[in-house]
């Protein structure tokens, strides 16, 4: 299936790890140019380097602090006139109301939740004046099934879910497109630490991890490239008609309440 971006420029925040690296290959595998932005400048140089060699595509690496204001709009000048925007960054932990206090919330909302607002308020007019862009969020199933024991996670994430939603309810009269991804668990090194936590907060030992992996239902958990397959889809001219909407990848698990009996 053509996809039809090659040349396309694509940004990629939080682009040195996880889904934002994946999320880097999978561009550059289609033929895009691709800028990388992330605070760990000397991983993504490594990723700049291994992109170059594999699909001889144009990159280029923006150190960024996300949650500065000064530095985002440095980036969205760096980028300069690009096609599509991937916000990605984010890490928001986990942890009861009473165990989150307001500066740790605050802090993990300015890189996720207004990280990705202000990113948008930057480039969402030069797509509107162009007349042709795609921004895609990357969100998280927390916003879908909330739970009070991620509930700084939960919150953000349905802001920016119903933020994606009401950004691109009109965006495509203007030939913009602005989607939003919900992925579930997916196999990084953030949701490996998450079980960990969990592991250490039950057994006392955080090794114990692997039992908490081994126990999901079988396909639930993705791997990185699963969610980039789809970031790559919903930004092509495949997915032309696809705004204000979010769309799910969890093996289901939004809907799986166990096997019946």
């Amino acid at each position: 299936m053509e996809l039809n971006l090659r040349g396309k420029k694509v940004l990629v925040t939080g682009a040195s790890k996880g889904i934002g690296e994946a999320v880097a290959y999978g561009f550059a595998a289609e033929g895009a140019d691709v800028i990388l932005a992330a605070r760990d400048g000397a991983k993504m140089a490594q990723i700049e380097r291994e992109i170059r060699g594999r699909h001889q595509v144009n990159v280029k690496v923006v150190p960024t602090d996300l949650r500065d204001g000064a530095a985002l709009r440095a980036l969205a000048d760096a980028a300069g006139d690009i096609d599509i925007l991937v916000n990605n960054a984010g890490d928001i932990p986990g942890g009861t109301l009473d165990k989150v206090d307001e500066a740790t919330w605050r802090h993990a909302w300015e890189l996720k939740v207004f990280g990705y607002i202000n990113l948008c308020r930057l480039i969402m007019p030069k797509l509107l004046a162009r007349k042709s862009g795609v921004i895609v969020n990357v969100i998280g199933t927390g916003g879908e099934r909330l739970t009070h024991n991620y509930i700084a996670g939960s919150t953000g994430n349905a802001s920016l879910m119903a933020f994606t939603r009401a950004l691109g309810s009109a965006s495509l009269i203007e030939n913009v497109r602005v989607v939003g991804l919900n992925p579930g668990a997916v196999l990084t090194d953030r949701v490996t630490g998450m079980f960990r936590s969990v592991a250490r907060d039950r057994w006392g030992d955080e090794s114990r991890f692997q039992e908490l992996l081994d126990a999901q239902p079988a396909n639930s958990m993705s791997m990185p490239e699963d969610i980039a397959d789809m970031v790559v889809f919903l930004a092509s001219d495949r997915a032309r008609r696809v705004s204000g909407t979010i769309v799910t990848v969890d093996g289901g698990m939004a809907n799986y309440h166990g096997l019946a009996s």
